[in-house]
């Protein structure tokens, strides 16, 4: 359990402080502080602030110069503070984020970012991450395309100049063709889209243009990246589903959508635009402990009964009958739960079951993938029982495109059979070979 807590520096000052700050303010910004570079900012930053001991925001402020604190924040945990973040607004505009990770008490990890303002909204610039020691040992840097949607995140060296490698954020939309298979929406992290393996596997629309959306930064390129850690370090998970799916459906035509963390509502949206854009399966590897969270996903599919949606069991070793996991546990006519289990048909470690709750489980540990980058892996877990039993769907709509949604339920569900190793995990059975056609 965490205690988050919000403090003005205002109300932590001495009198003697507000009056030193007040004397500071009076002084006019030199002309060096206005011309100082992104990675300037950092260094300065790292040098002054990262200590063993953490200093108060208004005497951070003083350390940086120029710099004018917005707000501090701590996070608790039993009692203690574990975290704490200070925003400075900066001469030429932006804003510098400093973010101390002390579990302990003991100083693990600092990290230093710069993020320009457009529009009243922040846009990560620049990181840099030092050590428990306050020595730089890495950076970030994310370079904008302003003609274009492409966006680079840059991995630098210690001296936040040199380059390590560059990976995509964001990428223009790759022409090619839509297959004309069942269309699959695909509720992630997002797509590496521009992957030459997704070319001609979008759904596209009378113009060519590819069908998608970005329901997390609300736009129209919906690319993988589950940035809930923050900005410089995205979670990439999307791509390696979708390249199931496709390999196992070859014909399938595939909708992105970034899932909404930001406002969850919003996955009412995307289960209407699918809907509009004739989407039959909608894969979801996707839950939460948090029923409110699922109010408007859950709404909306029962509105839509022409989409099968395909969902996960989970990963963390429960039985979901009791422990509840949303959208798994919803009790709706036009839903699949499927986890994952061994090529033997023994439940797979760590995958979450349950009698009631969870329909399938499949073979989907070790599976071949495609990683964000392009590079062949392989994955385990109930997340890549989705795409399996999806893409076993997308094959069973090829040959029959007019069966209902409760026959093509049906059509998957005699697929099933009895586990010679488990009893009682899942309420309808186990698919040795989702591949069988």
């Amino acid at each position: 359990m965490s205690l988050r807590r919000s403090t003005s520096w205002l109300q932590r000052l001495s009198f003697a402080s507000v009056v030193i700050l007040t004397i500071g303010l009076l002084v006019p910004t030199s002309v060096s502080a206005q011309q100082r570079k992104p990675s300037e900012w950092l260094k300065i930053a790292v040098e002054k602030l990262c200590a063993e001991q953490s200093l108060p925001g208004v005497l951070a402020q003083q350390e940086l110069q120029d710099a004018w604190l917005l707000n501090e924040n701590e996070t608790k945990r039993n009692g203690q503070v574990f975290r704490i973040e200070q925003r400075f607004s900066l001469p030429s505009g932006k804003e510098l984020r400093v973010v101390r990770f002390q579990p302990g008490g003991r100083l693990r990890r600092f990290t230093v970012e710069l993020h320009s303002l457009e529009k009243d909204q922040p846009k990560p610039l620049i990181q840099a991450m030092a050590d428990g020691g306050c020595t730089t040992r890495s950076g970030r840097r994310i370079i904008r395309d302003r003609s274009s949607p492409a966006i680079k995140l840059e991995q630098l060296d210690g001296d936040l100049q040199t380059i390590r490698w560059s990976e995509t954020l964001q990428a223009p939309w790759p022409t090619g063709r839509d297959p004309g298979g069942p269309r699959v929406a695909l509720i992630d992290s997002g797509l590496a889209y521009d992957l030459p393996i997704y070319r001609n596997n979008l759904a596209r629309d009378p113009n060519g243009k590819p069908l998608g959306y970005d329901f997390w930064d609300m736009d129209a390129w919906p690319y993988d990246g589950d940035t809930s850690r923050g900005a410089f370090l995205p979670i990439r998970h999307g791509s390696a589903v979708a390249s199931v799916l496709v390999r196992e459906a070859p014909t399938v035509a595939l909708i992105p959508f970034r899932y909404p963390r930001p406002d969850m509502s919003r996955l009412a949206d995307a289960i209407e635009l699918a809907a509009k854009a004739g989407v039959r399966i909608l894969a979801m590897p996707l839950g939460s402990r948090k029923p409110e969270q699922w109010t408007a996903f859950a709404k909306s599919l029962k509105a839509q009964p022409n989409i099968l949606a395909i969902v996960s069991a989970g990963n963390d070793g429960h039985d979901i009958d009791q422990e509840r996991l949303w959208p798994a546990t919803l009790t709706l006519d036009n839903l699949i739960v499927v986890t994952s289990a061994d090529a033997f048909g023994r439940l797979a470690r760590g995958s979450n079951w349950g009698a009631k709750s969870v329909d399938i489980m499949l073979p989907a540990e070790n599976v071949p993938v495609i990683d964000f980058r392009g590079a062949k892996g392989k994955a385990s877990g109930s997340s890549y029982a989705v795409p399996r039993l999806a893409a076993l769907a997308a094959r069973i709509l090829t040959k029959q495109p007019s069966l209902t949604t409760a026959q093509l339920k049906a059509r998957i569900f005699e697929r099933a059979t009895q586990s010679p190793y488990e009893k009682g995990v899942v309420a309808v059975g186990w698919i040795p070979d989702p591949m069988r056609d």
